[in-house]
């Protein structure tokens, strides 16, 4: 898919973070963009400096958990614009680290519904009628090294929506193919070194009736705890650039590379690591494989 120009993106999650970063990038091709978030004064101020800046934007505050939401969002979509041709299913959130013993149900509930559903929603949503526009389209599942490349043990939640996104995009690109559609799918895992995002804080958006049963026993990390325990130590965080990271996505999209992320080697080293530990009948995670 070359020519973006003209052409109509829809981005959930995009308020802030790696979200509002695609938006950006989108809009620096000439698109025309549809931005969707939960929060809604967060997403009308993304939305309202952008159009004080000339883009032509779109927000619509959009639940990905449910799916009259999502179906409103593709309704305004084509509304507004008569097509979609970059969907961006982007929207997450994560729960405490802890063991999987230890986490609770509305954890999963809550995690899965966003990153998970989150993404079936939107497919089921916008790609049966992207398909029936017959023109070029790609859409694009952001989910994550942990759980889609592997899992880190302490994010047990996080890592198996991960795991599950990174599997429905295989199995959507490949029929998007064998149906002989005009569409393609990608799946992207951010990385390069820590992420200034709302992941962080992502609490902030959980709905009552799915707070934790019991109280978490650490405290939430935050990106200004990591940096003054950083300092305290001495060390300097490396965090990545999201307009960077996004402008992999824009060339990704022309590219029409299924796996789209900063240093696919490592990417490639980690599973050939993983393939070999799994084919011995072992372990992976124990050890530390993702270091």
């Amino acid at each position: 898919m070359q020519e973006l120009a003209g052409r109509v993106a829809v981005v959930t999650g995009s308020a802030g973070g790696i979200g509002l970063a695609l938006v950006r990038a989108f809009l620096a091709e000439e698109m025309r963009v549809v931005m969707a978030d939960v929060e809604a004064d967060a997403l009308a101020r993304s939305a309202g400096e952008l159009r004080e800046g000339g883009a032509e934007v779109t927000d619509v505050v959009t639940d990905v958990t449910d799916w009259d939401s999502v179906r409103a969002l593709a309704d305004t979509t084509y509304d507004t614009y008569g097509a979609c041709h970059v969907l961006c299913n982007n929207a997450g959130v994560g729960a405490p680290s802890a063991n999987v013993w230890e986490t609770t149900l509305n954890d999963w509930r809550w995690v899965h519904g966003v990153n998970v559903m989150g993404v079936v929603h939107g497919v089921l949503a916008f790609v049966p009628r992207m398909i029936a526009a017959g023109a070029e389209g790609f859409v694009v599942n952001t989910s994550s090294g942990d759980g889609g490349v592997a899992p880190m043990p302490a994010a047990s939640v996080y890592a198996a929506s991960k795991a599950a996104v990174s599997s429905l995009t295989e199995c959507l690109a490949a029929q998007l193919v064998s149906e002989g559609t005009a569409l393609r799918a990608s799946v992207f895992y951010p990385a390069g070194g820590l992420l200034k995002t709302g992941l962080w804080t992502a609490d902030r958006n959980r709905p009552s009736e799915l707070a934790r049963e019991r109280p978490r026993e650490t405290e939430p990390m935050t990106i200004e705890k990591l940096e003054e325990m950083a300092a305290q130590a001495g060390h300097a965080l490396k965090f990545q650039d999201l307009d960077e990271l996004a402008q992999v996505v824009v060339r990704g999209i022309r590219e029409e590379a299924f796996v789209m992320t900063i240093g696919l080697d490592d990417v490639r080293e980690t599973l050939h690591d993983r393939a070999d530990v799994l084919g011995s009948g072992k372990l992976p995670t124990h050890g530390g494989l993702m270091g």
